[in-house]
């Protein structure tokens, strides 16, 4: 997986990547630069099999700030509406580059974690957080709407209808302990263990069967839109598939020889 990035820092080890925005100084904005080099990342990852697990982690104590109120928000008051929209299309193609890479997402959040920050995070597979994790999604409090990024479908699927709207009409900030009630976040972890907690859950995740992980991925998006009858047809087509990887037949034989299975992801 490249590793050679620019507007932000990556690194991969065991099969883990661990991702971050190099902008701490700043509480980690992100720019027109950084959304695009993120978005063709994701992209990427889908058709790279070394890595198994995804960390998009903190960096300075923040997760991230959001949209640079200079280096974005400044410069989209002058534009016209097809830059616009060409630049919502492209914030929004990096979270369907996140939900579509075929690899399990930890969002390991610390401090702040607001605008498409939150969005980031939202969009994961899992959500980790410390106790001085501040979420908000702030789009109404800069005079737009709340539906950024796909926000409105995604946060009421995790949170409640209820409480997705107060936060994308209030911008308010949801408090760690909040979101951990809520099911925004899976659980809250100290501070100077978040790092560690969030390595040992991507171990645990990256030692299964990686097609597998990469078919419930795709499913637990694509049922979304499906109703029951849809989604149980859908899912046995997809066991069938992954009863055809080497990893099932491992798993078959271990489980005789009574040992534990080793995945490899194919």
């Amino acid at each position: 997986m490249r590793t050679d990035v620019t507007h932000f820092c990556c690194s991969v080890q065991d099969g883990i990547a661990f991702v971050r925005l190099n902008r701490p100084e700043r509480k980690n904005p992100l720019t027109f630069e950084s959304y695009a080099e993120l978005r063709d990342w994701f992209r990427d990852l889908a058709y790279d099999d070394t890595v198994r697990v995804v960390i998009f982690g903190p960096n300075g104590g923040n997760f991230s700030s959001g949209g640079d109120v200079h280096d974005i928000i400044g410069p989209l008051t002058r534009m016209g509406m097809k830059e616009l929209l060409a630049f919502t299309r492209m914030t929004g193609d990096l979270v369907k580059a996140i939900l579509t890479c075929g690899k399990p997402v930890i969002a390991a959040v610390d401090g702040i974690c607001v605008g498409a920050g939150a969005i980031i995070a939202m969009a994961s597979d899992l959500r980790l957080a410390t106790p001085e994790a501040k979420t908000a999604f702030l789009f109404t409090r800069v005079g737009l709407a709340g539906c950024d990024m796909g926000a409105c479908a995604i946060l009421p699927r995790i949170i409640g209808q209820s409480r997705a709207a107060e936060l994308l009409y209030t911008g308010r900030t949801m408090r760690a302990d909040e979101g951990e009630r809520w099911g925004f976040y899976n659980r809250i972890v100290a501070g100077d263990a978040l790092e560690a907690e969030a390595l040992t859950l991507a171990r645990q995740i990256a030692a299964g069967p990686g097609f597998g992980h990469m078919m419930t991925k795709t499913m637990l998006m694509q049922e979304w839109s499906m109703g029951l009858e849809q989604a149980i047809e859908a899912e046995a087509q997809a066991q069938a598939i992954c009863m055809q990887t080497a990893d099932f037949t491992r798993a078959y034989e271990a489980f005789v020889a009574k040992e534990r299975p080793v995945f490899e992801g194919d």
